[in-house]
């Protein structure tokens, strides 16, 4: 696990949250929930996994008996969804909610502290202009919560009209609804990949860019390109995705991939669990 992952530990331990896992009869839970309590990190608290379990879970959110939630290991993403959406609701300053992962790439120097934040990887399939630059703003909020000093690169495979096409326009049509409602964020677009996290890289293709080459932000045109990304991340870089993490939502809710590991597990809430201490 990442050094910065570790270290928001030491950080939540100071006033550790509340944490309910809706699906506490599952050994992988109870195996991180024991590890996240005994390090002082997280106050887990474990539902019994029947068929209500998030919307109780939910439901400890909006009452106060419970900061975050980490739920999805045995269920689909959209009970995890309608729950949050049902339930908890939307932040007052939110239109759109989304989701992203922190990624973690073995020996990747870039980004922060070798973490990438990829959005929207699980939620938005095909987003518009309003709704991709909304996945922006929440996803620097998201980094600046965590710590970090955004830097949000719009991916694309055209960098600064290398390339045409309807998805390029959107992403420029993004990126302009960024700059105008959120000018304090800082952004870049459209990019592509490498131009985006590699300095020389991005320092030959776009040497103006304020972003580009050292981005920690990365924002996918839609759904396909952000879920087959992190996966490409995980299964041949070797790298952890720990997510995804809902954003937008009044509280914090991780909606975790059925194929998560302990480790996984613990990454995930030790992101989500430092998004509820900062705005605490």
């Amino acid at each position: 696990m990442n050094q910065h992952i570790r270290d928001l530990a030491k950080i939540l331990a100071s006033n550790p949250p509340r944490v309910v896992f809706p699906e506490g009869d599952n050994h992988i839970i109870q195996q991180a929930a024991r590890v996240l309590e005994e390090s002082g990190a997280a106050q887990p608290v474990l539902l019994d996994g029947e068929e209500n379990a998030i919307s109780r879970g939910a439901t400890m959110l909006t009452s106060g008996e419970a900061d975050v939630m980490v739920a999805g290991i045995d269920h689909p993403t959209k009970d995890v969804l309608r729950a949050g959406l049902k339930i908890v609701g939307l932040a007052p300053d939110v239109r759109y909610a989304s989701s992203f992962f922190v990624i973690d790439v073995p020996q990747f120097q870039g980004g922060e502290q070798g973490l990438l934040l990829f959005a929207d990887c699980g939620m938005n399939i095909q987003p518009n202009a309003e709704q991709l630059a909304a996945i922006a703003m929440s996803s620097a909020n998201s980094a600046a919560s965590l710590g970090w000093e955004p830097r949000v690169a719009m991916l694309s495979y055209s960098t600064k009209g290398s390339a045409g096409g309807d998805s390029v326009e959107l992403v420029t049509q993004a990126l302009q609804l960024v700059k105008t409602g959120r000018p304090d964020i800082l952004i870049d677009g459209e990019l592509q990949l490498d131009a985006a996290i590699v300095p020389a890289i991005g320092q030959k293709k776009s040497p103006d860019s304020p972003v580009a080459g050292m981005a920690n932000i990365l924002v996918f045109p839609d759904l396909g390109s952000g879920n087959i990304a992190y996966k490409l991340a995980e299964h041949l870089a070797g790298g952890h995705a720990y997510g995804p993490i809902l954003q937008g939502f009044a509280r914090p809710i991780s909606d975790l991939s059925r194929g998560s590991s302990v480790d996984d597990v613990i990454g995930a809430t030790l992101v989500t669990a430092s998004m509820a201490q900062a705005h605490s």
